[in-house]
């Protein structure tokens, strides 16, 4: 690189990388502020006007959970840049769920050049290792720094990072890459250097050894999201003319996947009969011909007589539902589990036999079980009887446990909540938080994007919400159920989808607010409903209170009630909001909220009441399904 000051080699090697991972996919980055990270800022921002897409955040850890969304909408990875230091450490909440959720991520932080490591250089930390349990790769630029590698080294390096971030669809899964970037000073090219390199951008001519030659960018659909099987792999088989069921858990493929995913179950179902018992994170609920089981999580609560399953097909991870998880581990070892494109152990339960877990997604695993002609050919006619009775019982029930929430929180129609303690008392006549996940399920606009957040909102979704809602995307990021990044994920989702409604309670919205700074940038509508109960309403559902009550201070200990209001926090942020007060003003707030492009509203529920009524209605479901 002679004849090139280092400041212009550190952003020329900069701009190399990224136009490289822009070739392999990348649309989006999202930039947080640092010094060391100016090369790589610098080099994005010149690229902007190239047509990738440039965000950027003050708060490292609301980028990384942006950068999530995105990815999981999108099926590639959006990169987030730092600088060097405790900066990287803020990634690594967001690197466990892209790991354990098979989100693609990639990580870019700037670091100190290798002979300021280990001698107490400030801002020098040993960044490089602080993501690599979680990561699918870890990829280093020279230690020298970066504006010392040659263009075809870097251009490996970010070839690799794309394949390692989207995995291949069989065995290796997407998820989260870091590239730890060393960059040696000076760091901050002058206005001329600059302006050579937009020069050579915008002629399409690169700088001698510097910059590649520009390529076309494939669009996303161009991407290699699978690849043929590289060697057989042994097909666990089920009997699809003895009975059985499937289990369907949280939808964790890719876009592309989706259509033949959904298609060879309904392919299985018309030809077994199976009912289908679907996760509210499956993205099956009210996708027309399937014959699904959604109330399984109440029916499980004492199951009736005839519900056993001689044969399981678990479709992957497992669903949260703990009724669930026991009723699998009683229903013996015939199980075969079927993943899209992740072959690591999936079976907590430990009862899916060796040699029984399915890497390479659905339909293929279909094509090798059943013939062409047979999947096509049967009938809910030519059903087996046995497997047709077995249908018939969980149908049975669930229509029963369905009858019963309609007829409970149809119309929200239940006792108004009566205050349990000074501190509580929040809720508004009518409103508890299973009635509003029934009404929400009825009211949404079909195919609107849905996003649950984790602890109550979701398990609420999985057994109150209705089955004959309406399909839609829906998104619950529980591979490591952590509450953190809840609003930036939401944000991410809502940019890359175009429109999101959030349903989140109190605290996972306050432990990300900074999520609200995304206002001024968003592309996309996010209606955000808060579900307002006085600090953890999941708490209330596990045996953690004593009687006497005193001997154990509940709301210090385990709700740790926040004193702040959501709304006006909202608002200081540019955000609207309306506070909803009665189960009528549900859907005009909900139409008003939709129309915004960032809305937040708020409903104010009694968390203790909503957990009495959730004992409640598992009991009278209990008496309704055992019913002759």
């Amino acid at each position: 690189m002679v004849g090139i000051d280092g400041a212009s080699a550190n952003v020329a090697a900069a701009l190399t990388l990224l136009q490289a991972l822009r070739r392999g996919g990348l649309q989006q980055v999202v930039l947080c502020p640092g010094s060391r990270s100016a090369p790589l800022a610098v080099a994005a921002g010149l690229l902007e006007a190239t047509g990738l897409r440039l965000l950027t955040a003050i708060d490292e850890r609301s980028a990384a959970f942006f950068a999530l969304g995105l990815g999981r909408a999108i099926g590639v990875p959006a990169a987030v840049i730092t600088t060097s230091g405790t900066a990287v450490a803020q990634l690594l909440a967001a690197t466990v769920e892209a790991d354990l959720g098979t989100v693609p991520l990639l990580l870019l932080s700037a670091d100190r050049p290798g002979r300021l490591k280990g001698c107490g250089a400030n801002q020098t930390v040993p960044q490089e290792r602080f993501l690599a349990v979680c990561c699918r790769w870890l990829g280093e630029g020279d230690s020298a720094g970066l504006g010392s590698m040659a263009p075809a080294s870097l251009e490996r390096l970010a070839s690799r990072a794309m394949e390692s971030a989207c995995g291949d669809g069989i065995a290796r899964p997407a998820g989260p890459v870091h590239l730890n970037l060393p960059f040696d000073e000076p760091l901050h090219a002058d206005a001329a250097a600059l302006e050579r390199l937009e020069v050579a951008l915008r002629s399409e001519v690169p700088l001698p050894s510097l910059l590649p030659s520009p390529l076309p960018i494939p669009p996303p659909a161009a991407l290699p999201l699978q690849s043929p099987l590289p060697v057989p792999l042994p097909v666990p088989r089920l009997d699809p003319d003895r009975p059985g069921v499937v289990v369907a858990g949280p939808w964790r493929g890719s876009a592309s996947e989706w259509a033949p995913h959904l298609e060879a179950l309904r392919c299985w179902q018309r030809r077994s009969g199976w009912p289908v018992l679907a996760d509210a994170l499956s993205g099956l609920r009210g996708q027309p011909r399937l014959e699904l089981i959604s109330a399984y999580d109440l029916i499980l609560e004492a199951p009736p007589p005839g519900l056993h399953a001689p044969q399981v097909l678990r479709l992957g991870s497992l669903p949260a539902s703990r009724r669930l998880q026991q009723w699998l581990q009683q229903q013996g070892r015939n199980q075969v589990l079927v993943s899209s494109g992740d072959a690591r152990p999936l079976d907590p339960l430990g009862v899916v036999p060796a040699g029984c877990q399915w890497s390479a997604g659905l339909p293929r695993w279909l094509e090798r079980v059943l013939p062409a002609a047979s999947s096509l050919s049967a009938s809910a006619a030519s059903r087996a009887p046995a497997a047709a009775a077995l249908a018939q019982r969980w149908q049975r029930a669930e229509q029963r446990a369905q009858a019963l929430l309609t007829r409970e929180l149809g119309a929200w129609e239940v006792d108004p909540p009566v205050p349990t303690a000074p501190e509580q008392g929040l809720g508004e006549p009518g409103l508890t938080e299973p009635g509003l996940a029934r009404a929400l399920a009825a009211l949404l606009p079909e195919g609107l994007p849905l996003m649950l957040a984790s602890s109550s909102p979701v398990r609420d979704w999985e057994s109150f919400s209705g089955a004959a809602a309406a399909p839609r995307p829906t998104f619950g990021f529980r591979g490591a159920s952590g509450i953190d990044g809840t609003l930036s994920i939401a944000c991410g989702l809502a940019e890359a989808l175009g429109q999101l409604l959030l349903v989140t309670g109190d605290l996972a919205l306050l432990h990300d607010a900074n999520g609200w700074l995304w206002q001024r940038q968003l592309r996309g509508r996010l209606t955000v409903l808060l579900i307002e109960n006085g600090g953890g309403g999941i708490f209330e559902q596990l045996p953690i209170r004593t009687d006497p009550a005193a001997v154990l201070d509940f709301e210090r200990l385990f709700a740790m009630p926040q004193a702040v209001d959501q709304l006006a926090l909202a608002a200081v942020h540019g955000v609207p909001g309306r506070r909803i007060a009665s189960p009528a003003a549900l859907e005009p707030a909900l139409r008003w909220g939709l129309e915004q492009p960032f809305a937040v509203l708020e409903v104010r529920s009694d968390r203790r009441t909503d957990a009495a009524l959730r004992r409640r209605l598992r009991t009278m479901a209990t008496r309704e399904i055992a019913q002759p």
